[in-house]
């Protein structure tokens, strides 16, 4: 592992403990935990968030795809910003996944599909929409759901994947419809890096089986795979987001396919906000972010 990653493992978490110290469960929230959807012990677990007064009522689901630079995070630190989408009308999959460097690339794209499939697999007993699956990922999980969205729209792109990959696991499972994307403070293009996002690159290595091999880099630039068929996708990046260019490249790949998107760019030079804002549920843009994307979705439902 670069010393890199190694430091985002550590500082990060420390951040994130911080933020959402003191958080708790919400009274209106009724939740699953620790649900086995593959074979790891440890990192193929999700839990599952619903309104209480939904009852056996079956509601649209969120599959949360978290960031962390490829190498770091899991379903704990997302749990509050899930729980908060839940309260919103959403069934909610808050999942971790197996993370690099100890797990290279397919690995987490692997993981996503498995998770997409238990959705289909699991409808009846928690009460999912199969026919409304969204999703919503941030920096490193924007570009892993990019991804994903790719394999589930592009017919070509999954064939490139499994002729790369013939032994990773990446079937898109039938009978489970991915509606609408939300693809927050993402990193689309790993070729492509400015000054302020510049250090990346280490924790890239770490993510790829061949360091960045230029056949990786092509496979998982999401710009590259964008269809006609993608996904409606919900765009978001603020000023004070180190990876903020980025999401122009993905806006751009959407406009020139004809999807279906809306980009936001929240705070101003005076309030510039930071990357991955959205997760904080002490921030009143939070709030306005959240009930912004929420209702993005159910425009589709």
């Amino acid at each position: 592992m670069s010393k890199f990653s190694d430091k985002i493992r550590k500082e990060w978490r420390s951040g994130d403990l911080e933020r959402d110290k003191g958080l708790t469960t919400p009274k209106d929230i009724v939740r699953f935990d620790d649900i086995s959807y593959g074979p790891h012990p440890e990192w193929n677990l999700l839990d599952v968030y619903k309104p209480k007064k939904a009852g056996k009522t079956p509601l649209p689901v969120i599959m949360i795809v978290h960031g962390g630079a490829w190498v770091y995070g899991d379903k704990e630190i997302y749990q509050h910003y899930a729980m908060s989408l839940a309260q919103r009308g959403f069934a909610v999959v808050n999942y971790s996944y197996r993370l690099a460097p100890e797990y290279k690339f397919p690995t987490s794209l692997e993981d996503a599909c498995a998770v997409f499939k238990w959705i289909g697999d699991n409808a009846d007993t928690y009460g999912f929409d199969t026919d409304h699956v969204f999703a919503a990922g941030d920096s490193a999980g924007a570009h892993l759901l990019g991804l994903f969205s790719a394999l589930y729209s592009n017919p070509a792109y999954r064939s490139e994947m499994k002729k790369a990959y013939p032994k990773a696991k990446l079937t898109i499972a039938r009978g489970v419809k991915l509606t609408a994307v939300a693809l927050n403070c993402g990193k689309y293009d790993l070729k492509t890096y400015n000054a302020e996002d510049k250090d990346l690159k280490k924790a890239v290595k770490d993510f790829l089986s061949e360091n960045g091999s230029k056949k990786e880099l092509e496979l998982t630039d999401v710009c590259a795979h964008v269809t006609d068929k993608y996904p409606p996708a919900f765009i978001m990046t603020v000023p004070g987001d180190f990876l903020r260019s980025q999401a122009r490249l993905i806006a751009n790949a959407l406009t020139d396919n004809s999807v279906p998107f809306i980009f936001r760019y929240y705070g101003s030079k005076k309030n510039p906000l930071h990357h991955v804002f959205h997760c904080n549920m002490r921030l009143e843009d939070a709030r306005i972010c959240n009930d912004d994307e929420c209702g993005f979705f159910k425009l589709y439902v």
